[in-house]
């Protein structure tokens, strides 16, 4: 079995979450499951200053920033083929809301990155299993265009919008998860909760384990 984790960047505020990649990637590797970290060769919406939260005025690819993560093993999620993987996983950080969509800027208007929509939408199309993490799950309802069992917690204007695009979001503690059986997509809050990193664990790794069982 090998699994596709798609990043988008390196840092929660602007990229992937590097805890929540760094467990889904370790608790992948606890489970024996092969995977490989993609993603979309795209400059970033913007850089921030992770010391102040202010935005930096410079410019950086979320597929190069990814390669830190994945220390230097990463593929453009374009070049990469579904047929390839059992499974595919989203971790969060704003980088899901601003480099792989722009949900994070047009709320229940947003798109999709295309080459990440078209990667994800062979995955739904061969009913093979998805898990999204964090934010994340505001991509759902553009890759399914169906109403789908999902949730990021209990933050009522992200689950506003998310319903507003088609979703059915499921209030959530940070240590569970709500998993669509009929679409095979599993979701689980981790940081949109998580006050620690053994928060968003307990999550992740609950997350990664359904998303092995569904793919068997």
């Amino acid at each position: 079995m090998k699994i596709a984790v798609v990043l988008s960047g390196c840092g929660v505020f602007d990229g992937a979450e590097i805890h929540e990649s760094v467990l889904t990637l370790w608790s992948l590797e606890q489970n024996q499951v092969d995977y490989d970290c993609l993603a979309p060769n795209v400059q970033q919406a913007h850089v921030i200053n992770h010391m102040t939260g202010e935005e930096m005025a410079e410019s950086r690819n979320a597929l190069v920033e990814a390669a830190r993560i994945s220390r230097g093993a990463i593929i453009d999620v374009a070049k990469a083929s579904a047929d390839d993987y059992d499974a595919l996983i989203f971790p969060g950080g704003f980088g899901a809301a601003k480099n792989l969509s722009d949900f994070a800027f047009k709320g229940a208007d947003c798109c999709t990155n295309p080459d990440v929509l078209a990667f994800a939408q062979k995955f739904a199309s061969a009913n093979k299993p998805m898990g999204f993490i964090c934010i994340a799950p505001a991509m759902i309802p553009k890759i399914f265009n169906e109403t789908i069992d999902l949730t990021i917690g209990s933050d009522k204007e992200t689950a506003k919008a998310i319903n507003q695009m088609g979703g059915h979001h499921v209030e959530c503690p940070v240590t569970e998860m709500v998993v669509d059986e009929q679409h095979k997509v599993v979701s689980t809050p981790a940081y949109m909760l998580a006050e620690n990193i053994s928060q968003a664990a307990s999550g992740i790794s609950k997350l990664v384990k359904e998303v092995i069982r569904l793919a068997k």
